[in-house]
Protein backbone atom coordinates (compact mmCIF):
# COMPACT_ATOMS: atom_id res chain seq x y z
CA UNK A 1 0.00 0.00 0.00
CA UNK A 2 1.43 3.48 -0.73
CA UNK A 3 2.02 5.71 1.59
CA UNK A 4 -0.46 8.43 2.46
CA UNK A 5 0.84 12.13 1.16
CA UNK A 6 -1.42 14.74 2.11
CA UNK A 7 -2.03 16.15 5.81
CA UNK A 8 -5.39 15.00 5.49
CA UNK A 9 -4.80 11.38 5.40
CA UNK A 10 -3.23 11.50 8.89
CA UNK A 11 -6.61 13.63 10.56
CA UNK A 12 -6.06 17.54 10.31
CA UNK A 13 -7.36 20.01 11.78
CA UNK A 14 -7.91 23.89 10.13
CA UNK A 15 -8.48 27.17 11.86
CA UNK A 16 -9.38 30.09 10.15
CA UNK A 17 -9.64 34.01 10.93
CA UNK A 18 -9.50 36.60 9.10
CA UNK A 19 -7.49 36.42 5.87
CA UNK A 20 -5.16 33.89 7.79
CA UNK A 21 -5.56 29.92 8.40
CA UNK A 22 -3.57 26.77 9.43
CA UNK A 23 -3.56 23.13 9.42
CA UNK A 24 -2.23 20.99 12.11
CA UNK A 25 -1.66 17.18 12.08
CA UNK A 26 -1.64 15.51 15.77
CA UNK A 27 -0.66 12.41 14.49
CA UNK A 28 2.89 14.10 12.51
CA UNK A 29 4.08 15.78 16.22
CA UNK A 30 1.81 18.20 15.83
CA UNK A 31 3.03 19.52 12.69
CA UNK A 32 1.70 22.97 11.13
CA UNK A 33 1.44 21.63 7.25
CA UNK A 34 -0.18 24.36 5.90
CA UNK A 35 0.19 28.13 6.73
CA UNK A 36 -2.11 30.42 4.34
CA UNK A 37 -2.05 34.13 4.41
CA UNK A 38 -4.83 35.35 1.50
CA UNK A 39 -4.60 32.92 -1.30
CA UNK A 40 -0.55 32.02 -0.43
CA UNK A 41 0.23 28.91 1.36
CA UNK A 42 3.94 29.88 2.75
CA UNK A 43 5.23 26.30 4.03
CA UNK A 44 7.84 24.08 1.94
CA UNK A 45 6.91 20.89 1.11
CA UNK A 46 9.45 18.12 0.66
CA UNK A 47 8.51 16.17 -2.83
CA UNK A 48 11.47 13.73 -2.05
CA UNK A 49 9.88 12.71 1.64
CA UNK A 50 6.33 11.77 1.68
CA UNK A 51 4.48 12.92 5.10
CA UNK A 52 4.63 9.74 7.30
CA UNK A 53 3.84 8.82 10.76
CA UNK A 54 7.14 10.09 12.85
CA UNK A 55 8.64 7.01 14.81
CA UNK A 56 10.94 8.00 18.30
CA UNK A 57 14.74 7.15 17.50
CA UNK A 58 14.59 7.63 13.55
CA UNK A 59 16.42 9.96 11.71
CA UNK A 60 14.37 13.27 11.10
CA UNK A 61 16.60 14.51 7.75
CA UNK A 62 15.33 10.80 6.37
CA UNK A 63 12.32 10.45 7.81
CA UNK A 64 10.80 13.60 8.95
CA UNK A 65 12.06 16.04 6.89
CA UNK A 66 8.72 16.80 4.94
CA UNK A 67 8.68 20.10 5.32
CA UNK A 68 6.06 22.36 7.22
CA UNK A 69 6.14 23.59 10.39
CA UNK A 70 7.46 21.60 13.74
CA UNK A 71 8.60 22.49 16.96
CA UNK A 72 12.51 21.62 18.03
CA UNK A 73 12.85 21.17 22.12
CA UNK A 74 15.07 20.55 24.42
CA UNK A 75 17.81 20.64 21.65
CA UNK A 76 17.90 21.66 17.77
CA UNK A 77 20.40 19.07 16.68
CA UNK A 78 21.46 15.80 18.11
CA UNK A 79 24.33 15.72 21.56
CA UNK A 80 24.88 14.34 24.63
CA UNK A 81 24.42 16.35 27.85
CA UNK A 82 27.52 17.12 29.41
CA UNK A 83 27.97 16.81 33.30
CA UNK A 84 27.10 19.99 34.51
CA UNK A 85 23.83 19.04 34.01
CA UNK A 86 22.34 17.46 37.31
CA UNK A 87 20.80 14.12 36.91
CA UNK A 88 20.95 13.97 32.94
CA UNK A 89 25.05 14.50 32.83
CA UNK A 90 25.25 11.69 29.10
CA UNK A 91 21.82 11.48 28.11
CA UNK A 92 21.66 11.62 24.47
CA UNK A 93 18.92 14.12 22.80
CA UNK A 94 17.35 13.68 19.34
CA UNK A 95 17.93 15.64 16.47
CA UNK A 96 15.39 18.23 15.74
CA UNK A 97 14.59 17.62 19.75
CA UNK A 98 11.39 14.94 20.68
CA UNK A 99 8.58 16.45 19.97
CA UNK A 100 8.01 15.72 16.54
CA UNK A 101 8.05 12.17 17.03
CA UNK A 102 5.80 12.40 19.64
CA UNK A 103 1.51 12.73 19.25
CA UNK A 104 0.56 16.00 21.48
CA UNK A 105 -2.61 15.97 23.61
CA UNK A 106 -5.07 17.70 21.13
CA UNK A 107 -7.77 20.50 22.93
CA UNK A 108 -10.17 22.85 20.54
CA UNK A 109 -11.13 25.50 21.71
CA UNK A 110 -13.33 28.23 19.92
CA UNK A 111 -13.30 31.84 21.52
CA UNK A 112 -13.69 35.85 21.23
CA UNK A 113 -10.55 36.11 20.21
CA UNK A 114 -10.94 33.34 17.38
CA UNK A 115 -10.42 29.61 17.07
CA UNK A 116 -7.38 27.86 19.77
CA UNK A 117 -6.03 24.47 19.22
CA UNK A 118 -4.26 23.50 22.36
CA UNK A 119 -1.67 21.56 22.33
CA UNK A 120 0.82 19.57 25.04
CA UNK A 121 4.11 17.18 24.86
CA UNK A 122 5.71 15.40 27.41
CA UNK A 123 9.26 15.44 28.08
CA UNK A 124 11.13 12.18 27.75
CA UNK A 125 14.70 12.94 27.54
CA UNK A 126 13.60 15.83 30.23
CA UNK A 127 11.06 16.07 32.89
CA UNK A 128 8.98 19.06 31.45
CA UNK A 129 6.00 19.69 29.70
CA UNK A 130 5.83 21.59 26.81
CA UNK A 131 2.76 23.47 25.69
CA UNK A 132 1.60 25.42 22.12
CA UNK A 133 -1.59 26.94 21.42
CA UNK A 134 -2.05 27.98 18.32
CA UNK A 135 -4.71 30.92 17.67
CA UNK A 136 -6.35 32.40 14.63
CA UNK A 137 -7.60 35.52 15.39
CA UNK A 138 -10.51 37.33 13.44
CA UNK A 139 -7.98 39.90 12.37
CA UNK A 140 -6.14 37.26 10.53
CA UNK A 141 -3.13 36.63 12.99
CA UNK A 142 -1.94 33.28 14.16
CA UNK A 143 -0.30 34.05 17.46
CA UNK A 144 1.33 30.95 19.02
CA UNK A 145 1.82 30.63 22.86
CA UNK A 146 4.40 28.77 24.21
CA UNK A 147 4.87 27.44 28.18
CA UNK A 148 7.39 24.89 29.31
CA UNK A 149 7.14 23.38 32.96
CA UNK A 150 9.64 22.15 34.59
CA UNK A 151 8.00 18.75 36.58
CA UNK A 152 11.34 17.44 37.44
CA UNK A 153 13.22 18.41 41.06
CA UNK A 154 16.74 19.96 39.20
CA UNK A 155 16.48 22.51 36.51
CA UNK A 156 16.93 22.02 33.52
CA UNK A 157 18.69 23.54 30.41
CA UNK A 158 16.53 23.87 26.80
CA UNK A 159 16.83 25.41 23.66
CA UNK A 160 13.98 25.91 21.54
CA UNK A 161 13.10 27.07 17.77
CA UNK A 162 10.14 27.05 15.53
CA UNK A 163 11.02 25.25 12.43
CA UNK A 164 9.31 26.51 9.35
CA UNK A 165 10.61 25.61 6.58
CA UNK A 166 9.34 28.32 3.54
CA UNK A 167 10.63 27.77 -0.48
CA UNK A 168 13.64 29.93 -1.22
CA UNK A 169 13.38 31.22 -5.08
CA UNK A 170 15.22 33.92 -6.65
CA UNK A 171 12.98 36.71 -5.25
CA UNK A 172 12.86 35.72 -1.94
CA UNK A 173 14.04 38.57 0.44
CA UNK A 174 14.67 38.78 4.06
CA UNK A 175 14.35 42.17 6.58
CA UNK A 176 16.13 41.63 9.33
CA UNK A 177 17.56 44.28 12.15
CA UNK A 178 20.48 46.15 9.97
CA UNK A 179 23.89 45.43 11.60
CA UNK A 180 22.29 42.88 13.91
CA UNK A 181 25.27 39.74 14.98
CA UNK A 182 25.36 37.23 13.06
CA UNK A 183 27.14 33.77 14.18
CA UNK A 184 28.08 30.91 11.70
CA UNK A 185 27.23 27.72 12.98
CA UNK A 186 27.00 25.43 9.48
CA UNK A 187 28.37 26.02 6.32
CA UNK A 188 27.96 23.85 2.66
CA UNK A 189 29.75 25.21 -0.07
CA UNK A 190 30.38 28.31 0.97
CA UNK A 191 33.26 29.62 3.52
CA UNK A 192 31.90 32.18 6.17
CA UNK A 193 34.71 31.76 8.77
CA UNK A 194 33.59 28.42 10.52
CA UNK A 195 31.72 27.50 13.48
CA UNK A 196 31.14 30.83 15.09
CA UNK A 197 32.41 33.46 12.79
CA UNK A 198 30.83 36.41 13.47
CA UNK A 199 29.31 39.02 11.02
CA UNK A 200 26.96 41.59 10.52
CA UNK A 201 23.55 41.49 9.22
CA UNK A 202 23.12 41.47 5.48
CA UNK A 203 26.49 41.39 4.59
CA UNK A 204 28.66 38.16 5.47
CA UNK A 205 32.28 37.96 4.11
CA UNK A 206 33.33 34.96 1.97
CA UNK A 207 37.07 34.92 1.60
CA UNK A 208 37.32 38.25 -0.30
CA UNK A 209 33.70 39.30 -1.42
CA UNK A 210 30.89 40.50 0.77
CA UNK A 211 27.58 38.29 0.13
CA UNK A 212 24.48 40.63 0.42
CA UNK A 213 21.86 37.07 2.22
CA UNK A 214 19.06 40.03 2.39
CA UNK A 215 18.47 38.41 -1.00
CA UNK A 216 19.86 34.63 -0.21
CA UNK A 217 19.47 33.21 -3.21
CA UNK A 218 21.10 35.21 -5.73
CA UNK A 219 24.07 35.67 -2.89
CA UNK A 220 26.77 33.20 -4.26
CA UNK A 221 26.50 31.63 -7.75
CA UNK A 222 27.21 27.96 -6.63
CA UNK A 223 24.89 25.51 -5.02
CA UNK A 224 25.47 26.73 -0.89
CA UNK A 225 23.89 26.16 2.80
CA UNK A 226 24.38 27.51 6.01
CA UNK A 227 22.78 28.21 9.45
CA UNK A 228 23.19 31.07 10.90
CA UNK A 229 22.06 32.36 14.20
CA UNK A 230 21.10 36.09 14.41
CA UNK A 231 21.37 38.14 17.71
CA UNK A 232 17.86 40.28 17.95
CA UNK A 233 18.87 43.78 19.06
CA UNK A 234 16.47 45.12 22.41
CA UNK A 235 12.88 45.31 21.62
CA UNK A 236 9.83 44.02 19.20
CA UNK A 237 11.00 43.33 16.06
CA UNK A 238 9.21 41.99 12.70
CA UNK A 239 10.82 39.96 10.78
CA UNK A 240 10.05 39.28 7.21
CA UNK A 241 10.54 37.49 4.26
CA UNK A 242 8.74 38.58 1.18
CA UNK A 243 8.50 38.13 -2.36
CA UNK A 244 6.88 40.48 -4.94
CA UNK A 245 3.94 42.07 -3.14
CA UNK A 246 3.58 39.05 -0.84
CA UNK A 247 4.84 38.42 2.60
CA UNK A 248 5.30 36.50 6.20
CA UNK A 249 6.60 37.91 9.17
CA UNK A 250 6.97 37.02 12.69
CA UNK A 251 6.32 39.60 15.44
CA UNK A 252 8.84 38.72 18.56
CA UNK A 253 9.89 40.60 21.73
CA UNK A 254 13.24 39.84 22.12
CA UNK A 255 12.84 40.19 26.29
CA UNK A 256 11.39 36.44 25.74
CA UNK A 257 12.70 35.41 21.92
CA UNK A 258 16.40 36.64 21.51
CA UNK A 259 17.39 34.94 18.19
CA UNK A 260 16.12 34.17 14.87
CA UNK A 261 17.90 31.11 13.29
CA UNK A 262 18.32 31.01 9.20
CA UNK A 263 18.55 27.86 7.45
CA UNK A 264 19.34 29.17 4.36
CA UNK A 265 19.28 26.07 2.04
CA UNK A 266 20.16 27.37 -1.71
CA UNK A 267 20.50 23.08 -3.19
CA UNK A 268 23.68 22.81 -1.34
CA UNK A 269 22.49 20.77 1.47
CA UNK A 270 20.56 17.06 0.75
CA UNK A 271 21.03 14.48 3.18
CA UNK A 272 18.67 12.11 1.07
CA UNK A 273 20.80 8.75 -0.57
CA UNK A 274 20.48 7.41 -3.69
CA UNK A 275 18.04 4.97 -4.78
CA UNK A 276 19.75 1.90 -5.55
CA UNK A 277 17.30 1.35 -8.91
CA UNK A 278 19.24 4.66 -9.93
CA UNK A 279 22.44 4.72 -8.09
CA UNK A 280 23.85 7.59 -10.89
CA UNK A 281 20.58 9.84 -10.63
CA UNK A 282 21.59 12.07 -7.14
CA UNK A 283 18.44 13.39 -5.26
CA UNK A 284 17.25 16.55 -6.59
CA UNK A 285 18.69 19.59 -4.66
CA UNK A 286 16.55 21.33 -1.79
CA UNK A 287 15.61 25.19 -2.19
CA UNK A 288 14.41 26.29 1.51
CA UNK A 289 14.87 28.39 4.42
CA UNK A 290 14.20 27.70 7.99
CA UNK A 291 12.84 30.96 9.32
CA UNK A 292 13.15 29.88 13.36
CA UNK A 293 12.41 32.29 16.15
CA UNK A 294 14.84 30.91 18.55
CA UNK A 295 15.82 31.03 22.17
CA UNK A 296 19.29 30.28 22.67
CA UNK A 297 21.89 29.20 19.98
CA UNK A 298 23.51 27.59 18.59
CA UNK A 299 21.47 24.16 17.43
CA UNK A 300 23.20 21.64 19.65
CA UNK A 301 22.25 22.06 23.78
CA UNK A 302 26.20 20.48 24.52
CA UNK A 303 27.45 23.74 22.72
CA UNK A 304 25.16 26.25 23.80
CA UNK A 305 26.21 25.11 27.56
CA UNK A 306 29.95 25.16 26.70
CA UNK A 307 31.55 27.83 24.52
CA UNK A 308 28.62 29.57 23.51
CA UNK A 309 27.00 30.16 26.00
CA UNK A 310 23.52 30.20 24.94
CA UNK A 311 21.82 27.73 26.81
CA UNK A 312 18.49 28.85 29.24
CA UNK A 313 17.30 27.24 32.18
CA UNK A 314 13.89 26.56 33.54
CA UNK A 315 14.28 25.84 38.16
CA UNK A 316 11.89 23.23 39.25
CA UNK A 317 8.08 24.01 39.55
CA UNK A 318 8.66 27.24 37.48
CA UNK A 319 7.38 27.68 34.06
CA UNK A 320 8.58 29.63 30.91
CA UNK A 321 6.73 31.73 28.72
CA UNK A 322 6.96 33.39 25.11
CA UNK A 323 4.72 34.63 21.85
CA UNK A 324 5.62 34.43 17.74
CA UNK A 325 2.68 36.18 15.84
CA UNK A 326 2.58 35.69 12.57
CA UNK A 327 1.46 37.83 9.91
CA UNK A 328 1.16 37.86 6.07
CA UNK A 329 -0.28 39.60 3.47
CA UNK A 330 0.95 42.79 1.26
CA UNK A 331 3.76 44.62 3.16
CA UNK A 332 2.85 47.78 5.49
CA UNK A 333 4.72 50.55 6.29
CA UNK A 334 4.22 49.59 9.87
CA UNK A 335 7.39 47.38 10.94
CA UNK A 336 7.28 48.15 14.70
CA UNK A 337 10.77 48.07 15.14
Amino acid sequence: MAEPTTASAFGSVELRGGHARAVLVPALGGKITELWFDDRQWLWHNAQLPFRVPVAGASYPLTADSGGFDECFPSVTPCALPSIVRGAGGRELPDHGELWSQRPVLTLVTGQDGHRAHLVWTGECLPYQFERTLTVTPQGEVRCDYAVTNVGELKIPFLWSAHPLLPLRGETRLELPEGARVRVWTEHGVDLGGAGAEHRWPRLRSGGQLLDLSTPARAWKKPFACMLYIDLPDGEHVLRVSEGDAQIAAVVKTADVPQLGLWLNAGGWNPLPRTSWLPWRKPAPYFNLGFAPAIGAPGALSDALGAWNGAHWIEPGTTRTWTVTWTGGRPTTDDRR
